[in-house]
C-alpha cells in the first residue's frame, strides 16, 4: 500500500500540520496527524521513503526578483525607463502563480511582497538538510511538490473560501462534509474532529490528497521545466477525486 504525505507549512511550528494517508483496496485512511509540527518532525515526513509529499508553501522565489536583489547588491541595477501600472508584477508573481491566478480564479501569496515569505525560507532551509538520498525538485518532479490546498477544493467542486482560522470551524464543517459525500473512499477515522478543529491539518489532508493527484500524473505540469526548476510550480489537479483510489 501506498502513502502520501501533506504538510501544511507554516513560518513557525504552531501553524504547521501534518497528515498522511495509506492508500490501498480502493480506499483510503488518514492514518496519521501531526499538528504543531516542529522541523523535526517535518523532516523526518519529508524523508518518508518511496511517499509522495505535497506541501502548502512556495518552493522558490520569482527568477526576476532573485535577479534585482542581486543587481541591487551590487549596485548594477538598471531600473526599467518605462514603468506602466503594474510592472512590477514579474518581481513578486512567479509564473506558476500567474498561471494558477488565471486557470483558477485565486491569487496565490506572493513569496516576494507577503509574510509567505517567511514560510519559503524555512521550507529552503528544510530542504537543504534533507540530504542526496530525496529528489527535492522545485518542479515537483522527485518526492516533493508544491501544491495549493484552495485551487485543489476549487478545481475538484468543493466550497474553498471563509475556512480559515477558529471562528470558521462551520465553513470547515461544510468542507469536510462535502469531502465525504465526494470522497466516500476516504476515512477520517480518529482524526476527523482534528480536521474539522483546524484549518493547518485540514490542508494538511488537502495537500496528502494533492500528492496522490501528483502521484497519478493528475496535476497539470509546467510548460517550462527549466523555470518551475528555479521557481517551483504549483501542482493544481486535473483529474476529479474519484480517480485518486
Amino acid at each position: 500500500m501506498d502513502v502520501t504525505v501533506g504538510i501544511d507549512l507554516a513560518a513557525e511550528p504552531p501553524g504547521t500540520a501534518v497528515a498522511a494517508i495509506r492508500w490501498g483496496a480502493g480506499r483510503a485512511v488518514v492514518e496519521e496527524v501531526a499538528a504543531r509540527a516542529d522541523d523535526e518532525t517535518v523532516l523526518r515526513w519529508m524523508r518518508h521513503p518511496g511517499g509522495a509529499i505535497g506541501i502548502d508553501c512556495p518552493f522558490g522565489w520569482p527568477v526576476a526578483f532573485v535577479q534585482l536583489v542581486a543587481d541591487h547588491g551590487d549596485r548594477t541595477l538598471r531600473s526599467p525607463t518605462n514603468r506602466p501600472d503594474g510592472w512590477r508584477r514579474e518581481y513578486v508573481l512567479r509564473e506558476t502563480d500567474r498561471h494558477v491566478q488565471a486557470t483558477t480564479g485565486l491569487r496565490p501569496l506572493s513569496v516576494a511582497a507577503d509574510y509567505i515569505g517567511h514560510v519559503a525560507i524555512r521550507l529552503a532551509a528544510l530542504i537543504s538538510e534533507l540530504g542526496p538520498g530525496v529528489d527535492s525538485s522545485l518542479d515537483g518532479s522527485g518526492a516533493i511538490a508544491e501544491t495549493y490546498p484552495a485551487a485543489a477544493l476549487k478545481t475538484w467542486g468543493l466550497p474553498h473560501r471563509g475556512y480559515k482560522g477558529a471562528a470558521h470551524q462551520p465553513a470547515r464543517d461544510v468542507i469536510v462534509d462535502s469531502l465525504a459525500i465526494a470522497a466516500p473512499w476516504l476515512d477520517l477515522g480518529s482524526h476527523e474532529q482534528a480536521v474539522r478543529d483546524s484549518d493547518h491539518v485540514l490542508d494538511a489532508v488537502l495537500c496528502a490528497l494533492v500528492a496522490r493527484a501528483r502521484q497519478r500524473g493528475l496535476t497539470e505540469l509546467p510548460s517550462d521545466v527549466q523555470l518551475a526548476r528555479r521557481e517551483g510550480w504549483i501542482h493544481v489537479p486535473t483529474g476529479s477525486l474519484a480517480d485518486l483510489p
